[in-house]
């Protein structure tokens, strides 16, 4: 895909996340508009991935660590054909295996994530997996900010630098909100990008909801042979709805029917415009 139809695939994302969660009357809302160009520009044209053949493998390996942010995550699989779309609709119901986080009774879904600070981790584990083995294939990490406050995730960061894992990526969606507030104000994390670098990874800090930005970071890696790669996605949290961004009450807000109207009429101009401009 080229960065405009990536730019309006995104859009669509976001506003399939809206519609599901708006019929399941939960979800969160904001961390998954924030992470959704993320997800677009990985599964649509960066990771090896086979959606008829899900457990290939030489596949690339995606984990969500932040895993309450599920919901584009569930648009992207099924809009890549992992499973039928229609099964949308079933988010977060009475039997669904679409739930609340990432469930790997689902294809394409690596392992079951929600508990902070286990994702990195499991990609460390695979990373080192395929080196050992003479594997091609990568693993991606997809953490929260505030994630970055659990010691797992620096026990994981020391592991990765260690065993020298260039096939490692980890991305952090740095919205700056979490579900109480600032991260700054929660638990503070600066200067997060010269932790990172101290443990030995190469950071490369973005526009985290800039496609092109995400393209060229992603398809230059690894820019440090030897190294894993860190990438600091500066994001919005709740992209893409104006009412919404930068607002912490929309971590996990359910729009009602006024709000939903107003963000999908938000959505469809910023699609358009993007279908426009790739004509």
């Amino acid at each position: 895909m080229e960065i405009r139809d990536l730019q309006a695939k995104a859009a669509q994302i976001r506003m399939d996340v809206l519609n599901m969660i708006f019929r399941a009357k939960t979800g969160h809302t904001g961390g998954s508009l924030s992470n959704a160009d993320i997800v677009t520009a990985l599964y649509y044209r960066i990771m090896k991935i086979d959606p008829a053949n899900p457990k290939a493998k030489d596949r690339d390996r995606f984990i969500l660590s932040k895993g309450h942010s599920v919901e584009s995550l569930w648009s992207v699989l099924a809009d890549r054909g992992f499973f039928p779309k229609e099964e949308l609709a079933t988010f977060s119901q009475f039997g669904t295996k679409l739930i609340g986080h990432p469930n790997n009774k689902v294809p394409g879904i690596e392992m079951n994530t929600g508990a902070l600070g286990h994702g990195l981790a499991v990609a460390v584990g695979m990373a080192l997996a395929a080196k050992r083995d003479g594997a091609g294939y990568r693993a991606f990490c997809l953490m929260g900010d505030g994630e970055q406050a659990e010691g797992s995730v620096w026990e994981a960061a020391m592991a990765g630098a260690h065993y020298n894992l260039d096939n490692l990526v980890g991305i952090i969606d740095r919205n700056r909100l979490q579900i109480s507030g600032s991260t700054e104000e929660v638990m503070g994390l600066e200067p997060l990008e010269t932790k990172w670098e101290a443990f030995g990874w190469n950071v490369v800090s973005i526009d985290g909801n800039d496609m092109q930005a995400l393209i060229d970071t992603l398809e230059a890696i690894p820019s440090a042979a030897g190294k894993p790669t860190l990438i600091m996605a500066n994001t919005v949290k709740g992209k893409g709805v104006s009412f919404a961004e930068n607002v912490p009450h929309w971590h996990h807000h359910v729009p009602n029917e006024h709000e939903l109207s107003l963000a999908l009429g938000e959505l469809a101009a910023t699609l358009e415009s993007y279908r426009r401009e790739g004509v």
